[in-house]
């Protein structure tokens, strides 16, 4: 069900544990499910999600923004030390998305279970130009890019899903 190491470095289970950038990358353990390691990525992500919406939009948008932002340096070194650009099991930035795409609508149970499936759906199938940027941009900002435009979209589906 986990996996036991990781990328091409082959990095054991307990190494990505215990290293705190890569336990951030890989959301706190949550990248190491064997399938699927982007959707328990952004599960990982409804906690950090349910907390912050207890606090007020200033420090909501503080928190997605330093996540978005050292996301990039976390994946990024992440990647170096698997020896693999944006292996699956980096999910931090479907965390960043995740909160991105949760951003300015009010909770409510359906917009975080909406929210959760609008996200996954285009993170999974990379419509234009998510899918251009994933496969043209490297490095950490590559792999943050593409989820947080994935974010942005599915954000504004979820406003306009709340506006009809």
């Amino acid at each position: 069900m986990f996996l036991t190491k990781a990328g091409k470095n082959q990095i054991s289970a307990r190494e990505i544990l215990l290293d705190p950038v890569l336990c951030l990358a890989f959301g706190f353990g949550s990248g190491l499910a064997k399938k699927a390691p982007g959707t328990f990525g952004t599960l990982a992500a409804v906690p950090i999600y349910i907390a912050l919406i207890q606090t007020n939009i200033w420090l909501y948008s503080v928190v997605t923004l330093l996540s978005s932002v050292a996301g990039i340096w976390i994946c990024g070194v992440a990647a170096d030390k698997l020896g693999e650009h944006d292996f699956g099991g980096i999910v931090w930035d479907e965390i960043a998305g995740y909160l991105i795409t949760m951003w300015f609508v009010a909770f409510s149970w359906q917009n975080l279970i909406l929210g959760f499936v609008l996200f996954r759906i285009f993170d999974i199938f990379k419509p234009w130009p998510i899918k251009w940027i994933d496969q043209k941009i490297s490095g950490g900002f590559g792999i943050m890019l593409d989820d947080v435009i994935a974010g942005l979209i599915a954000g504004l589906g979820l406003v306009i899903i709340n506006l009809i």
